[in-house]
């Protein structure tokens, strides 16, 4: 068995943190205007502007899709005071800093 960087071997509780240790620098990432961000369609590979894409809000989640395939990219729901952000329709969002 390998992991993730395809060394051998298991990862033990000592090779990781909680999801906590992510807070700062998510919310670097996240407190950006997140349109400018390309992201790239795990449909077809198209790399385009979050905001070239189409949101459709007219169900019960919001669903933004590929401009070319129009598969989802990513889904927002909001409800019971939370937000949940599928983003299984890209393979990678890509976010320019600075």
């Amino acid at each position: 068995m390998s992991d993730w960087t395809g060394r051998p071997g298991t990862l033990g509780t000592d090779d990781y943190l909680d999801g906590n240790a992510l807070a700062g620098p998510l919310s670097e990432v996240f407190a950006i205007d997140i349109t400018a961000a390309l992201g790239t369609c795990a449909g077809c590979g198209t790399v385009r502007a979050i905001a070239e894409a189409r949101l459709y809000v007219h169900a019960p989640a919001k669903l933004l899709r590929c401009p070319a395939c129009d598969g989802v990219w990513l889904r927002l729901d909001e409800r019971d005071g939370r937000v949940v952000v599928d983003f299984r329709g890209l393979t990678q969002l890509t976010i320019t800093l600075g």
